[in-house]
């Protein structure tokens, strides 16, 4: 989906802008339309650079490589250090392009100096490398050159990945446990199956009876693979490539982000996970001095969750139809209420930007709070569930030798 600008006609005489996200400029006409307004003009939002300009970065942008969010950091601080000193951004990028440990960092650098001295700016010569920097890095860096407080766009900036870095290091950290006993479990059962299993066979023949079902159903599975163990890696490899891709699969990801959106604690983890990156976007964006739509669209970059940018798609329609921006998110039933009464107390006293931080502040903590939580269930659960596996395995093994003793 790409972002279109557009200027329109309300009611046939005032004229009206904003933007709208299409998959092509007739997509766009219609989504115009159905506004109800009438459109005059629309083009591809470009954050500030032209058409034909990016068309000729393609191949450049194509062989530098991606910037991975530790890059971002590394690159922004650097770059945000250098410019609270006084240092030009010219001879900024010229440090990075020397001095810099990474060398994609020293490419990244070398690149964005050169376009800078042939005449273009800063945030223009960005905006041709979106695969490397990203639309939110991009628009944010554009708003804080054209308001002239760059240098403060890159500190904001600089705590937003640190955010998104910090976020991403909770919800990693809470799942890292409950992986390594997964993988302990299956390496487990699988020890249990292919060399605990057949060695009990000859004597459960000897007894001549008949095995309990769940004896006989994980030892016949126990000996097949040991026979083909070979198939064990693929069979393995194939279960993570199938979790992997219906994680990645839109169809799929959409019903697994609507399905976690029902589940208690895992609907709070996703929204204020979401949320952290999206009024983060919003306070810098709001700060910078973008339009209130504006920033909607670079902020609904940063969900993850479809059901939930579906949900803010529908508010920036709303707010481009002249709703008041609590009012929108209201209407998606989708934002924690605590920050919706923070965002409509900052539109009524002309303070948005401050209750923007504030809210900020308590996803923070709310975040916190969550992700202690998880951390606390999961822990008795995965040894409920360690447990259910050794009992199932030595019920297995055992039942048939207190068969014998009955008997």
């Amino acid at each position: 989906m790409a972002i279109y600008n557009y200027e329109a006609l309300k009611d046939g005489k005032e004229i009206v802008k904003g933007k709208v996200e299409a998959e092509d400029v007739q997509e766009a006409k219609d989504n115009v339309r159905k506004l109800g307004f009438m459109p005059t003009k629309i083009y591809e939002e470009r954050f500030g650079a032209s058409a034909k300009d990016a068309a000729a970065a393609g191949a450049k942008s194509g062989q530098m490589k991606a910037l991975g969010l530790t890059d971002k950091i590394e690159f922004t601080s650097t770059l945000q250090i250098l410019a609270a000193s006084g240092i030009p951004m010219i001879e900024s990028l010229l440090f990075i392009e020397q001095d810099a440990a990474k060398l994609k960092l020293r490419l990244v650098a070398k690149e964005l100096r050169t376009q800078i001295m042939a005449g273009s700016t800063f945030a223009d010569t960005l905006a041709k490398y979106p695969e490397q920097f990203g639309q939110i890095y991009i628009g944010l860096c554009k708003a804080g050159e054209d308001s002239g407080e760059l240098e403060k766009t890159l500190e904001r900036l600089l705590e937003i990945l640190g955010k998104q870095a910090a976020i991403r290091s909770k919800v990693i950290g809470t799942l890292m446990y409950p992986m390594f006993v997964i993988v302990l479990a299956v390496i487990i059962v699988l020890v249990m199956l292919m060399f605990v299993f057949p060695v009990f066979k000859d004597m459960f023949d000897q007894m001549g009876k008949d095995l309990p079902w769940i004896t006989a159903f994980l030892m016949d599975i126990g000996l097949k693979l040991k026979k083909f163990w070979y198939l064990v890696p693929l069979l393995l490899g194939s279960i993570v490539a199938g979790i992997m891709y219906l994680f990645k699969w839109e169809p799929s990801r959409r019903v697994i982000d609507k399905t976690s959106l029902d589940i208690p604690l895992l609907k709070d983890l996703m929204q204020f996970s979401n949320f952290a990156n999206f009024i983060a976007v919003m306070q810098v964006a709001y700060d910078a001095g973008v339009p209130i739509v504006e920033c909607l669209y670079l902020a609904n970059l940063t969900l993850t969750n479809y059901t939930l940018k579906e949900k803010i798609e529908k508010a920036t329609t709303l707010v481009q139809q002249g709703q008041h921006l609590s009012v929108a998110l209201r209407a998606t039933e989708s934002v924690p209420k605590m920050i919706l009464f923070m965002i409509a107390t900052g539109e009524q006293s002309g303070r948005l930007g401050d209750m923007l931080y504030q809210a900020t502040k308590y996803i923070d903590k709310k975040l916190d709070d969550i992700v202690d939580t998880m951390t606390k269930m999961i822990e008795p659960l995965m040894l409920i569930v360690i447990g259910s596996i050794v009992l199932t395995l030595a019920l297995a093994l055992y039942l048939p030798l207190f068969g014998s003793y009955v008997d």
